[in-house]
């Protein structure tokens, strides 16, 4: 009777190559994070040690965090930013990939171009004008005037939706015009299309434009500080970390710690949307 062999597939040397720079990369990434989260739970003794790991471990860093005066308002007022940033920026760039990948109109390659260039602008370099507008809004509607979160809430919009229109128009894109054309003969109307066909099937790249547009919304320093600086009660949670930025000396545990905090909804929100990420991601690529 003869034996058959089974040949184990070989690998090849580009991907091993590749595979290897991945784990030095996530390594690279992986580090900074692991001492950041080790430093908040050294003790005050230990912080400015280069041990890599602690046998006292202590919640006193985390205990003055969350005991310092209106952490649990800063949080609020971060999670409403951002939520809301999402949650515009999901139903805008989907709107706006619709017209720009299913109508044709005059200037409609000129928009593009300007949605592309859009990125490039330097966001320093638009801190001082919007400073200016929103004081000139405000003057008028004090609802979006300065020290309000509704300002903060259009900037860090308008500075995510550029890139979500870019992401959303190779999906919107890649759904077959001949669908659309079955489901008007169906007696469907463009707008019953929209919404029960199209937005099903570009929901994958909405959740990969909303972790971007989340992240960048909660993370957000610097438009905070500049229209947000003398109102307390409205300042998010990058602004409460200046809290443990003392002249005299800093407070690394209370700012590793605050760094934690200000990660784990971010984690969160990346593990609730994740199974949908990767598709939306890929599906960008092929777009």
């Amino acid at each position: 009777m003869a034996t058959v062999t089974v040949r184990k597939p070989r690998r090849r040397p580009g991907r091993l190559i590749a595979e290897i720079a991945c784990c030095v990369i996530a390594a690279l990434v992986a580090v900074p994070l692991y001492w950041m989260v080790l430093s908040a739970f050294k003790p005050a003794g230990e912080i400015q040690s280069a041990a890599p790991w602690t046998f006292a471990p202590s919640f006193e860093s985390f205990e003055r965090v969350l005991d310092s005066q209106g952490f649990g308002r800063y949080f609020l007022n971060s999670a409403i930013v951002a939520l809301c940033v999402v949650a515009l920026s999901m139903l805008l760039s989907f709107l706006s990939a619709v017209a720009l990948t299913r109508f044709r109109f005059k200037g409609r390659t000129i928009l593009l171009v300007m949605l592309l260039v859009a990125q490039m602008v330097p966001v320093e370099a638009l801190t001082i004008p919007l400073f200016f507008m929103v004081q000139q809004v405000g003057a008028s509607v004090p609802a979006f005037g300065l020290n309000q979160l509704a300002p903060l809430v259009l900037v860090n919009l308008a500075f995510s939706l550029p890139f979500a229109i870019w992401m959303l128009r190779g999906f919107v894109a890649a759904v077959p015009a001949e669908l659309e054309e079955a489901a008007a003969l169906d007696g469907a109307s463009r707008m019953r299309f929209t919404w029960q066909v199209l937005f099903p099937l570009v929901a994958p790249g909405l959740v990969a434009t909303s972790v971007l547009a989340f992240i960048h919304a909660w993370n957000d320093f610097l438009f905070a500080q500049t229209l947000i600086f003398s109102d307390v009660d409205n300042r998010t949670l990058p602004q409460a970390m200046r809290v443990f930025y003392k002249p005299e000396e800093l407070d690394w545990g209370g700012i590793m710690a605050g760094a934690t905090l200000m990660t784990i909804p971010v984690l969160v929100f990346f593990i609730f949307v994740q199974r949908h990420l990767a598709s939306g991601l890929s599906g960008a690529v092929k777009g």
